[in-house]
């Protein structure tokens, strides 16, 4: 909804993000989320297809990684409601929610996966975490702070947190920049109007009392001259 506006924080990431470049964005973006929303409560959907190895997903995160967001967010203390998600590597979603469950009760799980009638889901090290592979992350450190800069941005520019008595949702930038362009043609409009020529009605005109001229002749009198010349 067009109220909405502004409301919604969507961070545009490409392929191979890693856990160190994940969190340099995750932590100041959420941080500034906090102070400008200051929610009552949080509801943390843990997708797993930005996990490394994913079939679909393109980012490099390891399970560490991907919950080190999990604990940043528990660390605000407002109650959370904490979903699973995406993940089409069947066997790492199931890595991901018991991992990510452990760190949510502070509880400390061994890496050796222990026998159970789906072990062979988990061949060939049987282990828990993930080894990200050895590949480029595209995203640069200037594509980073660019993104980050943005979102910063645009967080700042809300007034207030939604719950709490909200003031107007500041304009999109194209919004503004129509609006602009409106205005200049509204102004040049005007400019027109009034300089089209003298005598028109504009307001440059020249003002002078009815039957005179610029030179005080009366032009009745000069009329009549040349009539009766």
């Amino acid at each position: 909804a067009k109220e909405g506006t502004g409301y919604s924080v969507n961070v545009p990431l490409t392929s191979g993000m890693t856990d160190d470049a994940y969190e340099k964005i995750f932590k100041p973006v959420m941080d500034k989320i906090m102070e400008v929303f200051r929610p009552g409560a949080i509801v943390l959907q843990c997708g797993a297809d930005s996990l490394t190895g994913d079939r679909l997903g393109c980012f490099n995160l390891s399970l560490k990684g991907h919950a080190e967001c999990v604990r940043y967010t528990k660390s605000f203390g407002v109650p959370t409601l904490v979903l699973g998600g995406g993940g089409y590597t069947i066997r790492n979603v199931a890595r991901c929610w018991a991992y990510e469950t452990s760190v949510l009760l502070d509880t400390k799980l061994p890496d050796e996966i222990p026998y159970n009638d789906y072990y062979e889901y988990y061949a060939p090290d049987f282990k828990l975490h993930l080894t990200p592979e050895q590949r480029e992350n595209l995203n640069t450190e200037a594509s980073m702070e660019s993104v980050r800069i943005d979102l910063l941005t645009q967080l700042s520019g809300l007034r207030g947190a939604p719950s709490v008595g909200m003031g107007e949702v500041p304009p999109d930038f194209e919004t503004i920049r129509e609006s602009t362009r409106e205005n200049d043609e509204r102004t040049e409009a005007r400019e027109v109007r009034d300089g089209d020529g003298e005598n028109d009605g504009g307001s440059g005109d020249d003002v002078r009392g009815r039957g005179r001229t610029k030179d005080g002749k009366g032009e009745r009198k000069d009329h009549e001259a040349e009539l009766a010349g």
